[in-house]
């Protein structure tokens, strides 16, 4: 996250779901992309607590969950 500048509100962001999520019931992580941080949430929860990762540890992370 931007040092002073605050997340957008919860309204404001498009949160979406892993496609693998369905099998499960649809309970999933979700996430939404503000601008240099990707924010993470529990799809059961989603008023709790809001992980905030850095976009570049994100996509790093994404690239080695693909790899598997």
């Amino acid at each position: 996250m931007k040092t002073g500048s605050p997340a957008p509100a919860a309204g404001e962001l498009h949160w979406f779901k892993s496609s693998y999520s369905a099998g499960n019931g649809g309970d999933c992580v979700e996430v939404a992309d503000a601008d240099t941080t990707v924010l993470v949430r529990d799809s059961k929860r989603p008023d709790a607590a809001v992980l905030n990762v850095p976009a570049d540890q994100w996509t790093a992370f994404v690239r080695m969950a693909v790899r598997g």
